[in-house]
């Protein structure tokens, strides 16, 4: 298991491209995939930018990381985001066997670990891999206050 400041220094990163999300106007939240240390792949969230629902943080990073490695297979890889995955990403991160997810802030009625769809950790869905470790609360103040600057501006 990696160690604390490990993961503070990959949800900096995760925080780093909330940032920039921020700056265009969109939702900010950024999300990293790790493999043995080494991010391969990095995304924030574009949905307002590309007319894309789907384009969420983690989704993208998961995309990216899928295109870095050539495979579906994300079996040897971390997700750090600086906010729980939503249903629609952690159906991303089953398909995709990442082992585990680092979150900073719950997500709420959306969130795939912490509302009543846990489609992240739900461990009884058939012809599904096991779920993901999560490890929740992740520079957890820095993620809240990224989203409170937001919609204040907003």
């Amino acid at each position: 298991m990696r160690q604390p400041d490990e993961d503070e220094r990959l949800m900096r990163r995760a925080l780093a491209l909330a940032q920039i999300a921020a700056g265009r106007g969109e939702t900010p939240v950024g999300a990293v995939v790790v493999q043995a240390g080494k991010v391969i792949g990095e995304g924030h969230e574009r949905t307002r930018e590309g007319l894309d629902p789907s384009a969420h943080a983690e989704v993208e990073a998961i995309r990216n990381a899928c295109q870095c490695l050539q495979t579906l297979d994300l079996s040897a890889c971390s997700l750090y985001t600086t906010v729980e995955p939503c249903v629609l990403c952690g159906y991303a991160v089953r398909r995709t066997r990442i082992t585990r997810v680092i979150y900073g802030v719950p997500a709420g009625q959306a969130g795939a670990v912490t509302s009543k769809y846990t489609v992240l950790t739900d461990a009884d869905v058939i012809g599904w891999s096991a779920p993901p470790i999560v490890r929740a609360g992740i520079l957890a103040n820095d993620c809240l206050e990224m989203l409170r600057r937001s919609v204040r501006r907003g």
